[in-house]
């Protein structure tokens, strides 16, 4: 496995890409093409889940607030349609100031009646109506609108991650007239108050959005419109932004697609990189023994040169980052000096492993054999899944690799039917509130079925914590039960978002997420 693995990093050589622009006096005019990678399921932001609803389908709409377009970490908030807002002393009443002038595509006026009533589509959802993010404001008691410029939300507790919550990219702003009158209607429908007006959808070809005039942002968007061409393939993906037929897609592309990119069109092409906010995690079933016994858990990650993996994955696949439970570079990450604590996490891996072997013969497992469960997606699953049987056979483990299409893989996960399985939670904010209930017990993606309610009581803690280095101290210890006393999770790597684009494409940042930036109002074309 090493052999092979070695191979396919001797294969491919890191390309080093051009530096950013420097700051432009932004240039009106243009039509931003883009490729996105699937179609979307639905047009219904409260309902969908995937980038391939948001790209498309984002340019369309406003948000109550949103993330700072030009923020790298993805953690900071500007309003949206709301000019402002304020937080009681109690932390518990958010009121939110509706900007004036603000227009529907119809040429309608928006005001806090639409704003309450696309909440409480998400929120309180009518009976038949599906809200995918109803459990994340389950602290909101009440939304109230007393006047056409005033939203109110009412906490049944504080809530440190309240403002990241309500800035979903997914919270699009409807029209409260047109909920009343039919619910469903934006489910295949598109109006709203974004930067673009829709202008039509071709199934298997296109979707185009062109400039709305009457964007309550005066001077942008920059661009004449968009259009956003559905394309499967990856190296078709590739093959477009080579040939210049496509300017960039917002997603990712692999190193080897970057290097291909860069080697063909030099100065051209810019690349713009990110810790990402996906992570691949092992779930180790606790309903199947030896891995109900800590000692065999702490062992399996305790075998992981995540240091050295690190740069040698880094080159041929989606992963890079050595991370904790958030990530890199944003406010509640764990410093390099606290992670190295972990188990797993020493430079020592002579002494690590040396460790796991002690463990193994402790818990009568030092023969162990088992199945690893991975995806059947290439990118970031096959290399790591490599890596992963390599590391563990270093410490005398036999082990089985079984690869499922997504479906089937993620059907045994639910079910219970493996013994580990490679695992991947991805989140848009960065925020703990947001990235870390995939490790309670009371989490329907549990996948190592642990009962460790003192997670769940760490968690609670540390989302009603107002004090920041309060709620540090919880997510510390939130995360040394995770990976350490407990090890319920074995933490790999962080992804690694990688956007090569056309260096004509100016002022669109990359963030840890791909569902994040999406509006385009920023976007612009030096030619």
């Amino acid at each position: 496995m090493s052999r092979m693995l070695a191979g396919l990093v001797l294969a491919l050589m890191l390309a080093q890409a051009p530096a950013p622009a420097a700051q432009e006096r932004p240039r009106s005019g243009g039509e931003l093409l883009f490729v996105v990678a699937a179609e979307p399921p639905g047009f219904d932001g409260h309902q969908e889940e995937t980038f391939a609803m948001l790209h498309p389908i984002g340019p369309h709409y406003s948000l109550l607030v949103r993330v700072d377009p030009a923020d790298r970490t993805g953690t900071k908030f500007v309003g949206d349609v709301a000019e402002s807002w304020s937080v009681s002393p109690d932390k518990r009443t958010y009121t939110f100031k509706i900007r004036h002038g603000v227009k529907f595509h119809d040429g309608s006026l928006l005001t806090a009646h639409d704003v309450k009533a696309s909440y409480d589509h998400i929120v309180f959802p009518p009976a038949g109506v599906r809200s995918s993010r109803q459990a994340q404001y389950s602290n909101v008691e009440a939304i109230e609108a007393p006047g056409p410029d005033t939203v109110i939300f009412r906490l049944k507790y504080p809530q440190t991650s309240f403002i990241a919550g309500a800035a979903s990219p997914f919270n699009f702003i409807y029209k409260a007239e047109v909920l009343a009158r039919d619910p469903h209607w934006y489910e295949k429908n598109v109006m709203g108050t974004g930067p673009f007006k829709f202008v039509e959808y071709v199934r298997g070809s296109h979707w185009v959005g062109k400039k709305n005039p009457d964007y309550w942002d005066k001077g942008k968007p920059y661009l004449d419109g968009y259009r956003a061409i559905f394309i499967t393939s990856s190296s078709a993906q590739v093959a477009a932004i080579r040939g210049e037929r496509a300017m960039i897609q917002f997603r990712g592309f692999t190193p080897a697609d970057r290097d291909t990119l860069v080697a063909a069109l030099g100065s051209k092409i810019t690349v713009q990189e990110s810790p990402w906010n996906c992570s691949i995690q092992v779930a180790l079933n606790q309903q199947k023994k030896p891995f109900d016994d800590r000692r065999v858990r702490r062992a399996l990650s305790l075998a992981l040169d995540r240091w050295e993996g690190s740069k040698a994955l880094s080159r041929i696949a989606l992963v890079k980052e050595v991370a904790g439970i958030q990530v890199p570079g944003t406010p509640w990450a764990t410093p390099t000096a606290e992670l190295e604590k972990l188990a797993g996490y020493g430079h020592d891996i002579n002494a690590a492993r040396a460790e796991a072997r002690r463990l193994l013969r402790e818990a009568g497992a030092e023969n162990l054999s088992f199945t690893l469960l991975n995806r059947g997606v290439p990118q970031p699953y096959e290399p790591v899944g490599i890596w992963l049987i390599d590391q563990w056979r270093q410490i005398g483990l036999n082990v089985k690799q079984v690869v499922l299409e997504s479906a089937a893989w993620l059907a045994a996960q639910k079910s219970g039917d493996f013994e580990v399985s490679t695992n991947a939670p991805c989140n848009s904010i960065v925020e703990p509130d947001l990235d870390l209930h995939w490790f309670l017990t009371t989490s329907p993606v549990n996948f190592s079925r642990h009962k460790d309610t003192l997670m769940d009581e760490l968690y609670l803690k540390q989302s009603r914590a107002t004090d920041p280095e309060e709620r540090k101290r919880y997510l510390r210890a939130f995360e040394k039960r995770l990976y350490d006393e407990e090890v319920h999770y074995i933490m790999t790597f962080e992804w690694h978002r990688i956007v090569p684009h056309l260096a004509k494409v100016r002022g669109w940042t990359i963030t840890p997420s791909h569902f994040l930036n999406c509006q385009l109002d920023t976007v612009w074309l030096s030619e």
